[in-house]
């Protein structure tokens, strides 16, 4: 969330910014100004009471010490009374705090400068593209038809098992998923990333640290007798392990990485471009996570992106690069950069991964912090992410992008992986 004394001393500065993402927060700033004006008062009313009872209550004991008596009596009953009084004011300023904090966490993240203008994907701007499309003869298959074809995965037996969007892996299919985790897997250790096998389920807490609670509470599944969240990406525990949390400066940057199967509700989508494995309520992933020194996390940046265009390279996909307008960003994100790659028998571009910087964003939902190597203090860290890579299209651009009359070939690189280099 944004810090509350950058709000308070940028409020034009913040509304300005958060129009890039058509986010309208002039009424919340004005409400948070409003509620700390309020504060201010109430703190200056309170301390005068103060003031007041300590003037009385001193004199209470010389009353009783002249023999006043019921002058000592009504100075008693003054300070009861200055004392109720306080006590309100005492509530009602904590009340502030909290009525600021739910107004605060409803304001997004503020873009980066280089974030583009615009309402939608229309608006992205392709930065770089990469790779060579293939030509597919004209009776090339979608996906789900070469996956029924050569029986890799069964979309109507994950219908009887869950519902539709849970599909079953099978034989070939199982272990091409298999391949693509473990690849994945190996590569994040090659650039110095910790694995991490997280839980599949988190707290509420876990979720707001993230900020998928209470942005994206809709989209996640709630396992309601245990208040407990199904991941939506192994983002949120990882990074939540960071949670309260200090870190050496020394230690920076932090670099985890995690599979996960990954569970999004995705309301509301239907029709052609979510069919097959184009969109699923529950797939696999292999996430990045890093844990940064603010000066140096637009490095680590485009460390991660640079990490993300390897693996589509050595898999052999044609690729673009996207940075997301700001209309397009996720509430939580300063700069987002999305992977695509091209899937030949659909004739589109398939989103694979977002590549994001949160700067201090969740850290400081976190209190996620490093100190600071000269003055020891501790100071908010920033936070990344990155899926490297999401499954389901990369499996589709696959089997679309490498099918001829023999059947699929298996990119090189995955080979050792699958321990076959065909699919027929």
């Amino acid at each position: 969330m944004l810090n509350i004394r950058f709000i308070q001393d940028n409020p034009d500065t913040v509304i300005a910014k958060l129009k890039k993402k058509n986010f309208d927060a002039s009424k919340i700033v004005a409400d948070i100004l409003a509620l700390y004006g309020r504060k201010t008062d109430i703190q200056k009313n309170a301390d005068q009471l103060r003031a007041e009872m300590n003037r009385i209550s001193k004199s209470i004991g010389e009353l009783l010490k002249s023999g006043q008596k019921d002058a000592a009596e009504q100075a008693k009953a003054q300070t009861t009374e200055l004392k109720e009084n306080i006590r309100r004011l005492d509530e009602e300023f904590d009340g502030i705090d909290r009525q600021v904090f739910d107004l605060q966490v409803l304001l997004p993240n503020l873009p980066a400068d280089i974030v583009p203008e615009g309402h939608s994907a229309a608006d992205n701007v392709i930065v770089k593209t990469g790779g060579t499309s293939p030509v597919l003869d004209g009776d090339a298959l979608p996906h789900w038809e070469l996956a029924a074809k050569y029986d890799l995965i069964d979309f109507e037996l994950g219908v009887k098992l869950t519902g539709a969007g849970f599909p079953v892996y099978k034989g070939k299919g199982a272990r091409l998923q298999r391949a693509l985790i473990a690849f994945f897997l190996d590569e994040a250790q090659k650039s110095g990333y910790l694995e991490i096998q997280p839980p599949l389920m988190v707290n509420a807490d876990s979720g707001f640290g993230t900020g998928q609670l209470p942005d994206k509470e809709g989209q996640m599944y709630h396992v309601t007798a245990d208040n407990l969240y199904l991941i939506p990406t192994a983002e949120v525990p990882v990074t939540n392990l960071y949670r309260d949390v200090i870190v050496e400066a020394s230690a920076l940057p932090v670099k985890n990485t995690a599979y996960s199967a990954c569970f999004r509700r995705e309301a509301g989508s239907y029709g052609a471009d979510v069919r097959g494995l184009n969109r699923l309520h529950q797939f696999d992933k292999v996430e990045i996570v890093q844990i940064s020194h603010p000066d140096l996390s637009y490095a680590a940046l485009d460390g991660m992106v640079a990490h993300v265009e390897g693996l589509v390279e050595k898999l052999g996909l044609p690729y673009r690069i996207v940075r997301l307008c700001g209309g397009d960003m996720s509430f939580t994100s300063a700069l987002t950069y999305d992977f695509e790659v091209y899937s030949a028998a659909q004739d589109r571009w398939l989103e694979v991964s977002s590549v994001s910087n949160f700067e201090a964003f969740q850290a400081n939902r976190l209190k996620l912090r490093y100190r600071d190597e000269q003055s020891k203090k501790p100071v908010t860290a920033h936070t990344l992410n990155g899926s490297a890579l999401a499954l389901p299209r990369i499996v589709a651009a696959l089997l679309e992008n490498n099918q001829s009359a023999e059947g699929i070939r298996i990119p090189d690189i995955l080979v050792p992986y699958c321990g076959f280099d065909v699919i027929n």
